[in-house]
């Protein structure tokens, strides 16, 4: 058995894990990081940056939102069904992360909404290319790994954590498996679970969210994130809390057709198996809304219908609304790149040359989308008294050719399972904090209630950042107590 020693042994080394190691070892802690993966950033190499309020990026621009406003919105949001004091804590910490982060190197583009309706919470991480866009977060995941390394953080990559230990109800080791089927022991006074959830684990996503990955859920998986954290807490006595996903609709197969994709995410005539109009379209823009409204409906399906006119329209005049993430300002490809769509995806993606003939093959009630269209184009010489939609984004079907394609509830990933408090200490079944024994990120994320607080944008991430940081500084103000106490 390989054997190592430290103060603070950190389990993943994703954002969460990251804030984690370098806020105790900036404080001094030895620290080892037990990472799975050949590197670190997890599921945020693929995003694009946290939230923070009241930041000087902020001020700079004129954007006005206080922490006070924050936490009350983030609260009425999640109706009180959370931990107000973890939620406090969050909010409160983020604009000193923001200038910690800044410090070490990390460049923001600016804050930003993700949707016009939401608030510019989002800080958008500058990568070395320069371009905004997904996967902008991994240039500040190299700098925090590189930060971690100046302070002595040891890294143990492909060695994926399996135990905790406990003496006497505290913390005093982890037992993990390097790659070559080595058992390694790490001894340590306190542990950060940091391991990013189980959004790789559909039997887990089952279990407890409910969601059938594959059927009505297409949520993003990461290699290995597959729930080993919260098996190991829960193994250590931890609480369970409820889980769900951090949702974000999808369209299987859509990331291969960006063009279809985007034309179909703007707010055009939406409907349900019965062929009937089931949202009003304008809140797509919302993710989180969007994907509920999804899994309301019977096999949690959707079809967005447009056509040649709407195409036209488009291509013309650009996007109705914009989006920071996918940055489609030309339509030009879209016929091109639906018909490679359909022939690859015909379940996803469907064409014709009638409404009637549309809904046999998106497999939808003839009758009832025939008269929701009818209905709908009524609504568009006047009024939508249905669902109140704003009318310049009433446009009428008329043909010739008509294009659907079908959208489902998707995710960045699971949230929660690990019972914290306000001091990201993991609790027990009757919430007393386990001694030495922390968590932070999506293992621990329990503050969005039903639904992702995706008004003030850069959430997860923020949660991440910043829980982790709040793990390491109190797991050494733990570490300091205790060694003090055996004195």
């Amino acid at each position: 058995m390989k054997q190592y020693e430290c103060d603070l042994c950190v389990i993943a080394a994703g954002p969460a894990g990251l804030a984690a190691a370098v806020s105790a070892a900036e404080k001094e802690a030895r620290v080892v990081v037990l990472e799975k993966a050949p590197t670190t950033g997890g599921a945020s190499n693929m995003a694009m940056g946290p939230l923070g309020v009241e930041t000087k990026i902020q001020r700079e621009s004129l954007i006005g939102i206080t922490r006070e406003e924050a936490f009350r919105k983030f609260m009425d949001y999640t109706h009180w069904r959370v931990d107000p004091r973890l939620v406090r804590e969050y909010i409160y910490k983020s604009a000193s992360t923001i200038e910690w982060l800044q410090a070490m190197g990390v460049e923001f583009f600016g804050a930003f909404k993700y949707f016009p309706e939401s608030e510019a919470t989002w800080h958008i991480v500058k990568p070395e290319s320069g371009e905004m866009g997904p996967r902008a977060s991994g240039a500040m995941i190299r700098i925090m790994t590189e930060r971690a390394k100046e302070l002595g953080v040891q890294f143990l990559f492909e060695t994926p954590a399996k135990k905790i230990l406990k003496e006497g109800g505290r913390v005093v080791g982890v037992l993990a498996t390097d790659k070559s089927g080595e058992e390694v022991r790490v001894d340590c006074s306190a542990a950060v679970i940091a391991t990013g959830g189980f959004g790789d684990n559909p039997e887990m996503i089952k279990e407890m969210t409910g969601f059938e990955y594959g059927k009505n859920m297409f949520n993003f998986r990461v290699p290995g994130v597959v729930g080993d954290g919260l098996k190991m807490a829960w193994e250590a006595g931890a609480d369970k809390t409820a889980c769900n996903i951090e949702m974000a609709y999808s369209c299987p197969a859509g990331d291969e057709c960006p063009t279809v994709k985007a034309l179909h995410q703007q707010p055009n005539l939406m409907v349900n198996l019965q062929g009937e109009r089931f949202v009003n379209e304008d809140v797509m823009s919302n993710t989180t809304y969007f994907s509920n409204a999804l899994a309301t409906q019977k096999k949690s399906v959707g079809w967005s219908v447009v056509d040649d006119s709407i195409v036209n329209h488009y291509r013309k005049n650009g996007p109705d609304k914009f989006n920071l993430v996918f940055h489609i300002h030309s339509f030009e490809p879209y016929r091109d790149e639906f018909e490679k769509a359909a022939k690859s995806y015909p379940k996803f993606f469907v064409t014709a040359d009638s409404i009637e003939e549309l809904a046999e093959k998106m497999g939808v009630d003839k009758a009832g989308l025939a008269k929701t269209v009818a209905e709908y184009n009524e609504a568009c010489k006047s009024r939508d008294t249905l669902f109140a939609k704003d009318s310049r984004y009433m446009k009428p079907l008329k043909g010739p050719k008509y294009y659907a394609i079908a959208f489902y509830p998707g995710g960045y990933g699971s949230l929660g399972g690990i019972r914290i408090n306000y001091k990201t200490e993991v609790l027990d079944t009757e919430w007393n904090p386990i001694p030495g024994l922390y968590s932070a990120g999506t293992d621990a994320n329990t503050i969005f209630g039903d639904s992702y607080v995706f008004i003030l944008p850069g959430n997860t991430m923020g949660f991440a950042l910043n829980s982790g940081r709040m793990a390491g500084e109190n797991s050494v103000d733990y570490l300091v107590a205790l060694y003090s106490a055996n004195q």
